[in-house]
């Protein structure tokens, strides 16, 4: 991987590169890290600082790594189907039950400054967390989100929003 300007995600359609190809989200320390996948998320421009927001579920293994760790690195592969199958394990299986590093056969790079991302990325950015904050239900304004994806189910409590100043950017 070779550092490269902010400026970079601009080539990139931001919509298509998180919704469609989705990322790995990783925290913690080279002794103990772990990532998940997500594509719920987004980047812009906040408190005149260039940034990135995620949502995590606090039942996710990778949650308290967030909350403990900075950096926090969201990592992009590409459209290729051996990613995208990496991407699905690393979504569904949880690092309490199994090791995804070595279990998806991506290989971990400690980045200099911190942050942790994977040889295989086409794309990493390096994030601080600013900001974090529980959703809660009498802040959803169009209940039928509530309801369609906060429920009952597995997997249904509420996110944690986090924004991130980007730090650094990172490409293949």
């Amino acid at each position: 991987m070779k550092q490269t300007t902010i400026e970079r995600l601009a080539k990139e359609n931001l919509f298509e590169t998180v919704g469609k190809e989705w990322m790995l989200i990783t925290a913690g320390t080279p002794e103990n890290f772990n990532m998940m996948t997500a594509s719920w998320g987004g980047f812009g421009w906040l408190w005149n600082k260039p940034v990135a927001f995620i949502f995590v579920r606090p039942e996710r293994f990778t949650f308290p790594l967030i909350e403990q760790n900075d950096p926090v690195t969201l990592s992009f592969y590409g459209h290729d189907p051996a990613m995208r199958k990496m991407l699905s394990f690393c979504g569904s299986a949880s690092g309490r039950d199994h090791d995804k590093v070595k279990e998806s056969g991506l290989t971990p790079e400690f980045l200099p400054e911190g942050g942790i991302t994977f040889r295989e990325a086409r794309l990493t950015v390096v994030g601080r967390k600013l900001f974090g904050s529980d959703f809660t239900e009498q802040n959803f304004l169009d209940k039928d989100v509530l309801a369609r994806w906060y429920n009952d189910q597995p997997g249904g409590s509420l996110h944690k929003l986090y924004v991130l100043e980007i730090q650094q950017v990172f490409e293949a």
